[in-house]
């Protein structure tokens, strides 16, 4: 009784030190409410699924996608505007907003062996910011804030959320906070991973192409410039970057897939192309080992004399979570439904978006070993079911109403009911 008296006047009076008390014990009644609320969305977000999957598109040619998503839109009777062609946003206000949270997925699917397909999850992931869309819909009565959807293409290329944040989509809906999932099946079923600050990577693409002078191999040799001789004690030097010149506390990854070069077996290789990535997550380390790539490329091109070309393509952005909204989104989901993860060397450019506003990117749970949903991301394997949908739309409606962003005064008072 007193610690029911005590959440009592914790809600009535407004007091934040018990609001976290206060919705551990809505928790343990929110299933009932979910499987109420979320039952008839379940059928509806498996269904998109089903037939994004099957239109997936290229990045800027998002063309049968984004008519499905508009379409399902007109038949919600939710208002939208069309950004870079093939995106889609939309607003729907709230009663008494105080803040504007927006919600993003991606749409495009990528390239494969196999032709394009969806590979990386967007299928799933737009199917639950239409369900999410559709939820909040059908229940506007009790949204307080204002709820903004984004629709985004060419996460996987060319990129569609750094050009968003160029046409100036946040500032158009006033975006105060941003949010933001991947479907991951490094985690079960169930279960949500996050973490505060660095999250994903940033990334960045280079290469290198040595131009040395072609000889005989046999009988001339000291007459050549030997491109591959040149490139072993290259790549080796580089290797030392993430050693010798990032500090051992910080994560990075510089990574050769990549190499081409030579004629025939008997001539002295005139030139030699290599290509590799880097990954990591401070900016200045990013910085610093661009910079240590051209003094090795210069110092070898003086010591060997040949030229080398280093081009390096800037990629996304590292994701950097809000700790203040990351310690919400975990309090308001549950924290026996979420795993603090290490950092990941994967890239997402939601984080152009985090550069403008507030926000947090977590990873929705999708492995079943019984099912064989095992495979990563991009594996030509790669598949999950959609009831982890439902989770994710769990996880939005229970961080909303733990924010007051949606009502949820009526479940405390069943509280003290029981």
């Amino acid at each position: 009784m007193y610690t029911i008296n005590k959440l009592f006047f914790s809600y009535v009076l407004g007091i934040q030190d018990f609001k976290k008390v206060c919705w551990k014990n809505v928790f343990l009644y929110r299933g009932v409410r979910f499987l109420r609320d979320f039952s008839f969305l379940e059928g509806v977000m498996k269904h998109h699924r089903e037939v994004l999957h099957e239109v997936a598109e290229l990045g800027r040619e998002e063309v049968k996608t984004s008519e499905y998503i508009r379409g399902y839109l007109d038949r919600l009777g939710v208002g939208y505007d069309e950004w870079l062609g093939t995106g889609t946003a939309g607003i729907i206000r709230g009663k008494d907003a105080k803040r504007t949270i927006a919600f993003r997925a991606d749409i495009d699917g990528l390239m494969t062996e196999c032709g394009v397909q969806h590979l990386c999850g967007h299928d799933g992931h737009t199917a639950i910011l239409l369900g999410l869309v559709e939820y909040v819909k059908a229940n506007k009565e009790k949204l307080n804030d204002n709820f903004v959807f984004i629709f985004q293409p060419a996460e996987e290329g060319p990129g569609g959320a750094e050009a968003l944040v160029n046409e100036g989509i946040l500032k158009h809906y006033g975006v105060d906070q941003i949010y933001g999932l991947h479907i991951y099946p490094e985690i079960p079923e169930g279960k949500v991973g996050i973490r505060e600050g660095y999250f994903l990577s940033q990334i960045g693409d280079f290469e290198i192409d040595i131009y040395g002078k072609s000889s005989h191999g046999g009988s001339a040799p000291e007459a050549g410039i030997d491109a591959i001789a040149i490139y072993a004690s290259l790549v080796s030097s580089m290797q030392t970057i993430v050693s010798r010149n990032v500090s051992p506390i910080d994560n990075a990854v510089v990574s050769i897939g990549k190499v081409e070069g030579g004629s025939r077996r008997n001539i002295i290789a005139e030139h030699v192309h290599l290509e590799g990535t880097i990954r990591c997550f401070k900016p200045e380390v990013y910085s610093k080992i661009k910079e240590r790539f051209y003094e090795i490329a210069d110092g070898f091109s003086k010591a060997f004399n040949c030229e080398i070309k280093v081009t390096i393509r800037d990629d996304y952005h590292p994701v950097n979570n809000n700790s203040e909204l990351c310690q919400e989104f975990i309090v308001a989901v549950g924290d026996d439904k979420v795993e603090i993860l290490d950092p990941l060397m994967i890239a997402d450019d939601f984080s152009y978006y985090r550069e403008e506003v507030p926000g947090i990117f977590f990873m929705l749970g999708a492995r079943n070993e019984e099912k064989g949903f095992v495979n990563g991301l991009h594996n030509l394997r790669f598949n999950f079911d959609e009831k982890i949908c439902v989770n994710a739309l769990d996880a939005y409606v229970s961080m909303l109403e733990y924010k007051g962003s949606m009502d949820f005064r009526k479940y405390f008072l069943r509280i003290f009911i029981v």
